[in-house]
């Protein structure tokens, strides 16, 4: 069952980002997990704007393997220099239809 990692996140210290934004992809790779928007264009359609600089959406073939990624060695200087520069928040779903009325997605 696929997952998606929501990443939402704001900016404070802006050192971290381009090595970041450079070298996590291909960790992401790794694990099979693959971005699927990377933008700070974000517009509010409905609600309370976010306080927030960017939001990334990432998908990766099972939670083991999002989980794999998270816990990477390789990872873990780059996860620390963004938490360390900004407030994130994220966020995962997997790819079910809680209502069950999307014939194309499993019932949760």
């Amino acid at each position: 069952m696929s997952v998606f990692l929501i990443a939402d996140i704001k900016v404070t210290d802006e050192a971290w980002v381009p090595e970041y934004a450079t070298k996590v992809h291909e960790i992401v790779h790794r694990h099979g997990g693959k971005y699927l928007s990377r933008s700070g264009n974000v517009a509010t359609v409905e609600g309370d704007a976010l306080d927030t600089s960017l939001v990334a959406l990432l998908q990766f073939p099972t939670r083991q393997a999002l989980d794999e990624f998270a816990a990477d060695p390789d990872y873990a200087p780059y996860a620390k220099a963004r938490q360390a520069g900004s407030v994130s928040r994220f966020h995962v779903i997997d790819d079910t239809d809680l209502a069950g009325t999307i014939p194309y997605l499993p019932k949760a």
